[in-house]
């Protein structure tokens, strides 16, 4: 299928609710889509050791948060900057989304809304084998011996970000974060809020909504 347009996404949701699901679905579905991560941007440069990368590497073993000014130009610099993307880890913010508008015009939000208990269940339920990185749920899909990896035996663990009570902070500073966000991106026209429960009941809303926006008639 062809692009009647350019398609700049980002996707917004609490924790949990599946982003990274989406992110990769949506890719898969549409190959014209490319995926723009700030934090993998960032990485990158540092291991090529590029000027953007070597100063923001001096910045991080100084302790420092890399400023937003430097995110934005490792986006800017990025192959395609124009084409069709998922922006990932960036903007959190309202003045970060404002700085991105300047540059290159986010056109679609989606906002994920799924109710806070089934993503605190579908967390809080959520084993991995650490080594392997296998994940287990013991709600929906349970290892064979419970609390041991179906292939090698060895013992599950949780996350420390799967345990309730960091949820739950993480949880509040998101809201916090992203409601200013969202109203930006409200006002300006290019919010679209899809509910569901699981992954699979918003992949084909998304996938419909998508089509609809950006897919030539």
């Amino acid at each position: 299928m062809q692009l009647r347009k350019a398609a700049r996404i980002i996707l917004v949701g609490a924790p949990g609710v599946g982003k990274g699901t989406q992110s990769e679905r949506m890719l898969k579905r549409f190959p014209q889509l490319a995926s723009i991560s700030s934090g993998d941007l960032l990485r990158d440069n540092v291991r090529r050791r590029t000027p953007l990368g070597i100063q923001a590497e001096s910045l991080m073993k100084a302790g420092a948060l890399v400023p937003d000014s430097t995110i934005l130009r490792l986006i800017t610099n990025d192959d395609q900057p124009s084409a069709s993307f998922i922006l990932d880890g960036f903007p959190r913010t309202v003045d970060q989304a404002i700085q991105l508008d300047k540059l290159i015009p986010i056109n679609l939000v989606v906002q994920f809304n799924t109710p806070t208990s089934v993503i605190l269940d579908r967390i809080c339920n959520r084993w991995i084998h650490a080594p392997s990185g296998r994940v287990y749920n013991t709600t929906f899909n349970a290892p064979k011996v419970d609390g041991k990896d179906d292939i090698t035996g060895e013992i599950l663990v949780q996350r420390d970000d799967d345990k309730p009570e960091t949820w739950m902070a993480r949880l509040k500073k998101f809201e916090e974060t992203s409601q200013p966000l969202l109203a930006h991106y409200d006002k300006l026209g290019v919010l679209w809020r899809v509910d569901g429960n699981s992954s699979d009941e918003i992949s084909p809303k998304l996938f419909d909504e998508f089509n609809k926006r950006f897919g030539k008639a």
